[in-house]
């Protein structure tokens, strides 16, 4: 095989950025109010379990005062407490996430994601900047291809 001839097929990781604008800050605001929003229902509807799960474990023990029923209720209590513990902490985030979106400044560039793609190398080619690529957009339009491709 002629070795001017030979090329390889190779898969690369390519950044996504966005160039901050003010549709790119409403629609990143509405994905993260409609988060806060589905966190908010989830956090009532675990109260709601918690509430009739007690209910539940009262209305069946013949003694609902003793200390076996007692610690049940308190099993369900520390379960919920944990569950209640890790929503709150993934809503404290994406308020965080909120404010940081809110102080943007329009112009700026911010990671938006990954994808992959695929390309060619060849002898002779720089791997490194091959590896490199990123693409640019504006309210959802690519504006630039940065990297070799």
């Amino acid at each position: 095989m002629d070795v001017s001839q030979s090329n390889l097929l190779m898969k690369r990781v390519v950044n996504i950025k966005a160039i901050v604008t003010p549709l790119w800050k409403e629609e990143a605001q509405k994905q993260l109010q409609a988060q806060l929003n589905k966190l908010d229902s989830q956090l009532q509807q675990l109260e709601m379990q918690g509430q009739r799960a007690v209910t539940e474990i009262q209305k069946q023990s013949p003694q609902p005062d003793s200390p076996a029923v007692a610690q049940q209720i308190g099993n369900v209590q520390s379960q919920l407490n944990q569950q209640k513990s890790k929503l709150l902490q993934q809503k404290n985030q994406i308020l965080q996430q909120l404010q940081q979106v809110q102080t943007l400044e329009l112009n700026n560039e911010v990671a938006q994601g990954q994808v992959e793609s695929f390309f060619r190398v060849a002898v002779g080619d720089n791997l490194i900047r091959k590896m490199q690529v990123e693409i640019l957009l504006r309210d959802g339009v690519v504006e630039e291809i940065r990297g070799e491709l």
